[in-house]
C-alpha cells in the first residue's frame, strides 16, 4: 500500500512539473520549424548562405561579402525572444530586432550581440551612426564570461517600449533604455558578418527560436 501510494504521489509531483513547464513557455510562438526557411527571407547586400542542417538554421560566410541577414517576414514590437546559438570562435554575429531594410540596402536598427570576445549579449546600433548601445565597457567579468565558446548558448531578450534586456546562458547581461534609434517596431533578422578575402569559411547556428509578443 505504502508502495503505492509513493507511487502516486510521484506521478502527481511530475504531471505538476510538466503542467509548471508548460505554464511557462504559454505565449510563445516557435519562428522556426526545423525544417526549412519558411517566414525567413535573406535581406540586404550580402551573400553569405543560409541552410537547414539537423534542426537548426546555418548561415555560411562568403569571402570577401558584407554583413548578411536572414529576416522574419513579420515585424515585432514589444516582445520575448528566445533563441539557441553556436558561432565559430573566428566569426562575430549577432541577431536584429526592431529593425528594417530600405529596398536592396543594408538592415539596420539595434543588434543584439554573438561574440567570443566578452561583448555577448551587448546591443550595437548595426548601420546607423550610434556605434555600441549598450556596449562592453559597462559589463562584469560574469557577464562577459557568461557565452561559452563551441557550445550551444541560450539567449534571452525582452524589449518593452524603451526598455532592452538581455540573457546569456540565466545571466543577465544588459538592461537599458534604448533612445537612439527610435525603432519601436521592426524586422527581427540573423546576421552572418562579413568577412575579408582570404579568409573563412566560417558558420554560425541558430535553434528553438520561439517569441512572445507583449501586447
Amino acid at each position: 500500500m505504502r508502495s503505492r501510494l509513493l507511487s502516486i504521489l510521484c506521478l502527481a509531483s511530475l504531471a505538476c512539473c510538466a503542467l509548471s513547464a508548460r505554464s511557462a513557455e504559454e505565449g510563445f510562438v516557435s519562428l522556426f520549424n526545423g525544417k526549412d526557411l519558411s517566414g525567413w527571407g535573406q535581406k540586404g547586400t550580402g551573400s553569405a548562405t543560409y541552410r537547414v542542417e539537423d534542426g537548426a538554421i546555418v548561415g555560411k560566410t562568403a569571402e570577401g561579402s558584407p554583413n548578411t541577414f536572414l529576416c522574419s517576414d513579420k515585424e515585432y514590437g514589444d516582445f520575448e525572444l528566445k533563441f539557441e546559438v553556436k558561432v565559430d570562435d573566428a566569426l562575430n554575429s549577432g541577431v536584429q530586432i526592431r529593425s528594417a531594410v530600405k529596398d536592396k540596402g543594408p538592415v539596420h536598427g539595434p543588434q543584439v550581440e554573438i561574440a567570443t570576445n566578452g561583448s555577448a549579449g551587448c546591443v550595437y546600433g548595426e548601420s546607423t551612426k550610434f556605434g555600441w548601445l549598450s556596449g562592453p565597457d559597462k559589463l562584469n567579468d560574469q557577464q562577459k564570461a557568461a557565452f561559452k565558446k563551441g557550445e550551444w548558448n541560450a539567449y534571452r531578450v525582452l524589449a518593452q517600449g524603451k526598455s532592452i534586456k538581455t540573457w546569456i546562458n540565466d545571466v543577465a547581461v544588459v538592461d537599458f533604455e534604448e533612445t537612439k534609434t527610435e525603432m519601436p517596431k521592426g524586422l527581427l533578422g540573423l546576421q552572418v558578418h562579413g568577412i575579408g578575402k582570404g579568409q573563412g569559411p566560417f558558420e554560425v547556428r541558430w535553434r528553438n527560436i520561439s517569441i512572445r509578443e507583449i501586447k
